[in-house]
């Protein structure tokens, strides 16, 4: 929590149909679990409490009381427990029964929310049995003794935990155009709970998946899904126990479907994060002001979180490479469009301008190799010779013969009008000019030296392509920008049109490999 990161679970116990009991000591036992691994928040699956499938018994009164006679044990058993537990359960209130969720911590029942879209197509016929929570009359229910908010309009918020903010919705609220959800994300909640208990159809598990990165991406949000799974009655239905946490459009965890036994899968969601995307993206509050009447309507419940500080691992995965995918499809994919993106680029700006020559300066290296073959293809494209591309080799102090090799070969590759200049001489001169320690023998490499070769480079570069009446095509990557490598003294940011200024440093290797197969 002190870095930004707040601990989410998704939790799917085997279910008993109508045996509330049983399903309590599988959600007790789970919940223990995800409070252990350090947890602020364990989502259950939807009517988890009764299970989902008992269809007409939940008309029978001797059920519904079970049911709150679990959830008054949970109560009591949440006060060593340390997460906030959401679990799902059949509930009376305004002479209707309301398929709910419940948020209970330390002994407490926080809020109780209806579920508002009542499913009643194809397989699904709940308006039999549950009222929608539209046809609520009640702003509080009594549970057991107690007044609780309930409504749809809640969010749940910790002072003590900044940027958390928690909203719960159910099942079908997902698959609708406007979620309860998007609401209150504009109302302030980053993390958005979904109890489920979507059945198994072909094909339908990754619809699913993209309903959760669709909302989570439009609500700049992190997104808990909770699904449920073994023990629900295959009578005419079938269940895969599909639970997922996505964080801005990102999956970062997800359970393995069709699992016998219960299953808990954990991530850090990183609320520091969705804080600052908020807040790049004006058009988010902008949605919220023209929303502002259902935004402000959300009640506040407050929630205290014990501040656990023995977690030492990060429960989210940190690509080291965060813009390559794994996936070699995804991989061949992105790199054509990056491809695509960086020689229409230069294309335009090329016949936007009416220059008909470039000039690239050509180390050997990575950098200024993709933005060769880039030139290379813009040319093409404008049925351009590539002869009018001058490439220029510059040896500076520390220039290998391998890599000056490695200029030759790839410009004489290109088709490009070969050149070399040595910049020694004049780096050396202004080495002397302003009176440096290398230039009178000692072995001295600061940034001034560096800076001195990198001036000389994009000097030497500029010139040329006036003599020329060229356009000179930058090298450096988005890496170096975001290092903050770009001062007026480093050649390889001074460029009339930098083509790989929106390309990472780890992204232009697998660019370079991905043009040499492909392109």
């Amino acid at each position: 929590m002190r870095y930004g990161f707040f601990r989410v679970a998704a939790c799917t116990p085997r279910v008993e149909v109508a045996n509330p009991s049983e399903n309590l000591k599988a959600t007790l036992e789970l919940a223990k679990r995800a409070s252990q691994r350090g947890a602020g928040l364990a989502v259950f699956p939807e009517l988890g409490l009764s299970a989902y499938s008992d269809d007409d018994l939940f008309f029978q009164d001797a059920l519904l009381d079970a049911v709150e006679e679990a959830l008054r044990e949970l109560c009591r058993a949440s006060t060593r427990i340390d997460p906030i537990l959401i679990v799902g359960a059949p509930l009376r209130a305004d002479g209707k029964l309301f398929n709910c969720a419940v948020a209970v911590h330390r002994g407490s029942v926080l809020c109780v929310v209806p579920k508002v879209y009542i499913p009643n197509y194809r397989e699904f016929y709940e308006k039999r049995y549950f009222a929608s929570a539209a046809q609520a009359r009640s702003t509080t229910i009594d549970v057991f003794g107690s007044d609780a908010p309930f409504g749809t309009d809640v969010i749940i918020e910790d002072p003590n935990v900044p940027d958390f903010a928690l909203h719960v919705e159910i099942c079908e609220d997902l698959w609708v155009p406007i979620t309860p959800s998007s609401l209150a994300a504009l109302g302030g909640a980053t993390v958005l709970a979904n109890l489920s208990a979507s059945n198994v159809t072909i094909a339908k598990a990754e619809f699913r998946k993209l309903l959760c990165a669709s909302v989570s991406g439009r609500c700049i949000a992190a997104y808990v899904y909770s699904d449920a799974g073994f023990g629900e009655s295959t009578t005419d239905l079938a269940w895969d126990g599909h639970a997922l946490i996505y964080e801005n459009g990102e999956l970062l965890a997800e359970s393995r479907r069709f699992a016998n036994d219960a299953s808990l899968v954990l991530a850090d969601v990183d609320l520091e994060r969705l804080r600052q995307d908020r807040a790049r993206m004006t058009s988010f509050a902008d949605c919220a002001t023209v929303h502002g009447e259902a935004v402000r309507r959300f009640r506040r419940v407050s929630v205290s979180l014990p501040q656990r500080s023995d977690a030492t691992e990060l429960e989210r995965r940190v690509a080291q490479f965060p813009y390559v995918p794994g996936d070699p499809e995804t991989l061949d994919e992105r790199c054509a469009e990056a491809y695509a993106i960086q020689v229409q680029g230069l294309a335009k700006r090329l016949q936007a301008t009416g220059i008909r020559k470039a000039v690239i300066g050509i180390s050997g290296g990575l950098d200024s190799a993709q933005a060769a073959v880039v030139t290379a293809k813009a040319f093409d494209k404008l049925g351009l010779p590539r002869s009018h591309v001058f490439g220029l080799s510059m040896p500076g102090f520390a220039t290998t013969s391998q890599t000056q090799q490695n200029a030759h070969a790839l410009m004489h590759a290109l088709g490009f009008t070969a050149g070399e200049i040595d910049i020694r001489p004049s780096a050396m001169q202004m080495l002397r000019d302003i009176g440096h320690p290398y230039a009178h023998g000692e072995k001295v490499y600061d940034r001034t030296f560096e800076n001195v070769q990198a001036g000389e480079r994009a000097a030497h570069l500029f010139r040329f392509a006036n003599l020329h009446g060229a356009l000179v095509v930058g090298t450096s990557d988005l890496s170096e920008l975001a290092l903050g490598y770009t001062t007026y003294g480093v050649g390889d940011q001074m460029s009339h049109y930098a083509v790989n200024a929106s390309v990472p440093k780890t992204l232009i290797r697998h660019l370079i490999a991905w043009t040499a197969h492909s392109a």
